[in-house]
């Protein structure tokens, strides 16, 4: 069967790492305490223009030569002159943050029947799949789009098997058309697994703004291997989060788990980020 026509196209990056096994702090030594997953989102037409969008940013942050960003090497004022020029682009942003020190250790029985090493990516992605699709066929419906599918284009990263990401898709797709009544599931009139792909994120400027998506909002939760907590970099992205139809960053646009936000063992400093997007952080009374 071939691909589809598509409308939109999906950029997809992370930070951190889906290891359970161990996790900082509660372990010395193990995988990291955020898994972070983000996306870009851009019209098709908008795509061809995201090279000239990725030089930019490139000149303003002394990057001129390689026209390949590198954020994470970047100083505090540039990380922050890339995000606010990102933020100013014709993109919507979306992010998926998993403090994983709740997950330690944890296995899903039921994911695992699932022929994949990698659940707990898929999950996260999951989330993040949600409400990309959600958001695109708002778009469809309101703008009364032609084409309607979307491209979900992923950051190659050490670990993951993408053919099983494209196939995780389309069971996605398939339990989503027989789930009814479900606060969140992918919309499967925007999917299909023939336009899933993976790429070095240096060959495609897409890719790389969806690394300045991840590692901004992985620096605002992560202290342990990105110095203190600085949530400038993904408050300065604002502009470009998604909204739900009720018009909210959280939960949509920005995505703690776990869920609910009370429940997250988190610091002061930690919770800044999530509280600027709208997150509420106390007990319920059944709970004080």
């Amino acid at each position: 069967m071939a691909a589809p026509e598509f409308e939109f196209i999906a950029y997809i990056d992370e930070a951190g790492d889906p290891s359970l096994k161990r996790v900082r702090p509660i372990d010395d030594k193990g995988g990291t305490e955020w898994m972070v997953v983000s996306a870009v989102v851009m019209s098709r037409e908008r795509d061809m223009e995201a090279k000239q969008w990725v030089a930019d940013i490139c000149e303003k942050t002394g990057q001129s030569n390689d026209q390949v960003i590198h954020f994470k090497d970047l100083s505090p004022n540039n990380k922050l002159l890339a995000a606010e020029h990102l933020a100013g682009l014709p993109v919507r942003i979306f992010t998926v943050a998993s403090n994983k020190k709740n997950m330690r250790q944890h296995r899903n029985e039921r994911a695992e029947k699932i022929p994949s090493r990698q659940w707990f990516y898929n999950w996260l992605s999951r989330i993040l799949i949600e409400r990309v699709t959600d958001w695109c066929w708002r778009r469809v419906e309101k703008n009364s789009l032609h084409r309607r599918h979307v491209k979900f284009m992923f950051s190659q990263s050490g670990g993951h098997s993408y053919s099983q990401t494209a196939a995780y898709h389309e069971l996605l797709k398939v339990q989503s058309s027989s789930t009814y009544l479900k606060k969140w599931v992918p919309r499967p009139e925007v999917m299909s697994m023939h336009l899933v792909e993976a790429h070095p994120h240096y060959k495609f400027a897409g890719l790389q703004l969806a690394d300045i998506v991840a590692s901004s909002f992985y620096q605002a939760v992560d202290y342990l291997d990105t110095g203190p907590c600085d949530p400038r970099f993904a408050i300065a992205l604002e502009p470009r989060v998604a909204l739900s139809a009720a018009n909210q960053h959280r939960d949509y646009g920005l995505v703690l788990q776990p869920t609910p936000a009370w429940k997250a063992d988190i610091t002061i400093e930690q919770k800044a980020i999530f509280e600027h997007y709208g997150y509420d952080f106390t007990l319920p009374w059944w709970k004080r």
